[in-house]
């Protein structure tokens, strides 16, 4: 991870996004003509199966409170709430027999089922 920017005192962990997640990423935007300057913002809110899902989207600002990840030319922002949820997390991209996809690798999730959603 390059750079992680935070406004919340005393958090050290961050979110680790990894490489095939970061290659997955723009291959998303070439395929969707989405502009460079664009951000991946990803987030947490309520629903699903276990309480909470997990959010992913292209975003052309960001907003003078999140947080800020850049990796490898991609700039991720989350907003602070989801932050204090995502602390910790890992988000890979799998490509397997068992499905393709992004998966969250959530130490605060206390349950999870396989529709990407979990209860912290």
């Amino acid at each position: 991870m390059e750079e992680i920017k935070t406004f919340i005192p005393g958090v050290t962990e961050d979110i680790d996004v990894t490489d095939s997640a970061i290659e997955e990423v723009k291959k998303i935007m070439e395929a969707n003509n989405i502009p460079a300057g664009f951000n991946l913002r990803i987030g947490v809110k309520g629903g699903g199966c276990s309480g909470l899902s997990y959010s992913l989207g292209f975003d052309a600002e960001s907003k003078p409170t999140d947080n800020v990840i850049e990796k490898d030319g991609v700039k991720i922002v989350v907003d602070m709430k989801s932050f204090l949820f995502l602390t910790g997390t890992q988000i890979d991209f799998i490509d397997g027999e068992n499905g393709r996809g992004f998966v969250f690798n959530n130490p605060n999730a206390q349950r999870t089922c396989g529709c990407g959603s979990s209860s912290c």
